[in-house]
């Protein structure tokens, strides 16, 4: 087992020139350094070799992306070296200054439960798709879960040894995987840090590997399913309320029984699709089921609210749900289908 309190792990694909110079700069500050190469290809063999004179380098021979590249080197640490230590995690592009890591590595070493992000404030010129996905994501994972952060496609990233058994656990293989470690940690209640560094966009950020709309989809790809589960749970909820109005003529009875099938529909589908819990299935049933109580409530007292105001109630079902959509997921995602196992 290998001693460092400072590591440092740097998924790299297809870089420039500059990683050199970065990981010999990184050695000079005493930091031990890990690059993977994510199938660059042979063209870059070079690079890596001289890489190879300042850092280990961990390779395979096909591009698995970002978050495959992340768990490989965070596997490699977590075998091969003594706790208690510091990762963080930089990109080979060389738009994170040696100065920032250390002071992510400082603030990670004294906040050992908690995620430290080096955080951009988009000042200046700031290349538009750069600009455009960090507003995007940074309000709907506010939007989400409650929790503010200024900058969530940061690769600059600080934690101790503490975190690193979550961190493999998260799903994701390319980009998406920085953002699901967001949105578990906000899940399990981690605490996430930020600390300001300095902006750096070299060209007009040509080097970076994302891609707006596959790697779009992959970041809210969770949000997206939940909303399309809950559009069909909707619709058939809407359609049996709508089936029972007509048979019974009664309010109340009708939002109950639609509400309750449906519901049933939402949870299978959410646990098994959606959220791919692995809890007691028992457990996760019983929160459910007294979140759909509580949301069944609320649905009832706001649709007979509107209905007094003379609000045709169909028109009144589609506001009600559309008011109660985003209480429900945050619920959903942060206690009923928590993940077990938070870090200890």
């Amino acid at each position: 087992m290998r001693e460092s309190s400072k590591i440092i792990l740097i998924p790299a694909y297809q870089p420039e020139e500059v990683l050199i110079g970065l990981v010999k700069q990184l050695k000079e500050e005493k930091f031990y350094i890990i690059v993977v190469n994510d199938g660059s290809g042979t063209e870059y063999e070079e690079i890596f070799r001289k890489t190879s004179e300042y850092a280990d380098v961990l390779e395979y021979g096909q591009n698995k992306g970002k978050g495959e590249a992340l768990k490989t080197g965070l596997s490699y640490i977590r075998e091969r070296f003594e706790e208690p230590y510091v990762v963080v995690t930089a990109d080979a592009d060389g738009q994170h200054r040696p100065e920032d890591i250390i002071k992510v590595s400082e603030e990670a070493k004294k906040s050992p439960y908690s995620l430290v992000l080096g955080s951009r404030h988009f000042e200046g010129k700031v290349p538009l798709r750069s600009n455009f996905g960090n507003t995007m994501t940074r309000l709907v994972y506010r939007l989400f879960t409650g929790v503010s952060v200024h900058d969530t496609q940061t690769g600059l990233r600080g934690f101790s040894h503490r975190l690193i058994r979550n961190m493999l656990e998260i799903p994701g293989s390319r980009y998406e995987y920085e953002m699901n470690v967001l949105m578990d940690f906000a899940r399990e209640k981690i605490e996430i840090k930020e600390i300001p560094i300095e902006t750096i966009y070299l060209g007009k950020n040509e080097t970076s590997h994302f891609h707006v709309l596959r790697d779009s989809y992959r970041i809210y790809k969770e949000i997206l399913k939940f909303s399309c589960a809950s559009f069909i749970s909707f619709l058939l909820d809407y359609l049996l309320f709508c089936l029972a109005s007509a048979l019974t003529g009664t309010l109340v009875f009708s939002n109950i029984f639609a509400r309750v099938l449906s519901a049933t529909f939402n949870f299978k589908v959410n646990q098994k699709l959606v959220f791919h819990a692995k809890g007691n299935e028992m457990k996760e049933a019983v929160k459910y089921a007294e979140l759909a109580v509580f949301i069944l409530i609320c649905n009832t007292l706001i649709l007979k609210g509107l209905a007094m105001t003379g609000l045709n109630i169909y028109l009144g079902k589609i506001i009600t749900e559309t008011v109660l959509f985003f209480f429900n997921y945050v619920i959903q995602h942060s206690f009923v289908f928590r993940k077990a196992g938070a870090a200890a």
